[in-house]
């Protein structure tokens, strides 16, 4: 569903998705989903690291700093 809301008379509408709105929708999906996992991996790796080497992230901070 797509709501326009006309902030000037308060008037809003609720429509269906038209085709290029939907597939657009389903793309911008797909890519936030990517980049939530591709975050997800990194901050991982990241902790894994820090255990690996045995120090905190502020212990980290303070080497690279």
């Amino acid at each position: 569903m797509i709501r326009i809301h006309n902030t000037e008379t308060n008037e809003i509408i609720d429509r269906e998705m038209n085709a290029d709105e939907l597939k657009q929708w389903e793309l911008d999906k797909a890519k936030s989903e990517r980049d939530l996992a591709e975050a997800e991996a990194k901050a991982q790796a990241k902790n894994d690291l820090l255990t690996k080497l045995g120090i905190t992230a502020d212990e980290a901070a303070l080497l690279l700093g």
